[in-house]
Protein backbone atom coordinates (compact mmCIF):
# COMPACT_ATOMS: atom_id res chain seq x y z
CA UNK A 1 0.00 0.00 0.00
CA UNK A 2 1.39 3.37 -1.03
CA UNK A 3 1.33 6.29 1.41
CA UNK A 4 0.81 9.95 0.53
CA UNK A 5 0.53 13.08 2.62
CA UNK A 6 -2.75 14.95 2.93
CA UNK A 7 -1.53 17.94 0.90
CA UNK A 8 -0.32 15.69 -1.93
CA UNK A 9 -3.62 13.76 -1.83
CA UNK A 10 -5.56 17.01 -2.11
CA UNK A 11 -3.53 18.32 -5.03
CA UNK A 12 -3.41 14.99 -6.91
CA UNK A 13 -6.78 13.47 -6.03
CA UNK A 14 -7.84 12.70 -9.60
CA UNK A 15 -4.56 10.84 -10.25
CA UNK A 16 -4.96 8.88 -7.01
CA UNK A 17 -8.52 7.92 -7.97
CA UNK A 18 -7.29 6.52 -11.29
CA UNK A 19 -4.81 4.36 -9.37
CA UNK A 20 -7.55 3.19 -7.00
CA UNK A 21 -9.79 2.29 -9.95
CA UNK A 22 -6.98 0.01 -11.11
CA UNK A 23 -7.05 -1.81 -7.76
CA UNK A 24 -4.48 0.03 -5.63
CA UNK A 25 -5.07 1.07 -2.03
CA UNK A 26 -3.52 4.31 -0.80
CA UNK A 27 -3.00 5.45 2.81
CA UNK A 28 -3.33 9.19 3.41
CA UNK A 29 -1.32 10.62 6.28
CA UNK A 30 -1.11 13.95 8.09
CA UNK A 31 2.22 14.68 9.75
CA UNK A 32 3.11 11.02 9.33
CA UNK A 33 -0.04 9.73 11.06
CA UNK A 34 -2.53 7.64 9.02
CA UNK A 35 -5.88 9.42 8.71
CA UNK A 36 -7.65 7.78 5.76
CA UNK A 37 -7.42 5.00 3.21
CA UNK A 38 -8.46 5.16 -0.43
CA UNK A 39 -9.37 1.72 -1.73
CA UNK A 40 -11.57 0.24 -4.45
CA UNK A 41 -15.22 -0.20 -3.55
CA UNK A 42 -16.03 -3.82 -2.87
CA UNK A 43 -12.52 -4.67 -1.74
CA UNK A 44 -11.83 -8.39 -2.20
CA UNK A 45 -15.27 -8.98 -3.74
CA UNK A 46 -14.43 -6.77 -6.73
CA UNK A 47 -12.73 -9.65 -8.56
CA UNK A 48 -15.79 -11.86 -8.12
CA UNK A 49 -18.07 -9.06 -9.32
CA UNK A 50 -15.93 -8.42 -12.40
CA UNK A 51 -15.88 -12.17 -13.20
CA UNK A 52 -19.68 -12.33 -12.93
CA UNK A 53 -20.06 -9.35 -15.26
CA UNK A 54 -17.74 -11.01 -17.77
CA UNK A 55 -19.76 -14.24 -17.56
CA UNK A 56 -22.97 -12.30 -18.25
CA UNK A 57 -21.37 -10.59 -21.24
CA UNK A 58 -20.33 -13.97 -22.66
CA UNK A 59 -23.83 -15.38 -22.08
CA UNK A 60 -25.41 -12.37 -23.79
CA UNK A 61 -23.12 -12.69 -26.81
CA UNK A 62 -24.07 -16.38 -27.19
CA UNK A 63 -27.82 -15.79 -26.73
CA UNK A 64 -28.80 -12.75 -28.78
CA UNK A 65 -32.33 -11.39 -28.47
CA UNK A 66 -34.00 -9.48 -31.31
CA UNK A 67 -35.56 -6.08 -30.67
CA UNK A 68 -39.08 -7.35 -31.39
CA UNK A 69 -38.60 -10.13 -28.80
CA UNK A 70 -37.58 -7.54 -26.22
CA UNK A 71 -40.67 -5.43 -26.98
CA UNK A 72 -42.84 -8.54 -26.61
CA UNK A 73 -41.27 -9.40 -23.23
CA UNK A 74 -41.84 -5.83 -22.01
CA UNK A 75 -45.47 -5.95 -23.13
CA UNK A 76 -45.96 -9.32 -21.41
CA UNK A 77 -44.51 -7.93 -18.21
CA UNK A 78 -46.89 -4.97 -18.28
CA UNK A 79 -49.92 -7.24 -18.57
CA UNK A 80 -49.29 -8.83 -15.18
Amino acid sequence: MDTVGAYEAKTHLSELLVRVEKGESIMITRHGNPIAELRPVGGKDRGAIMAAIKDLEVFRSRHPVAADEIREMIADGRRY
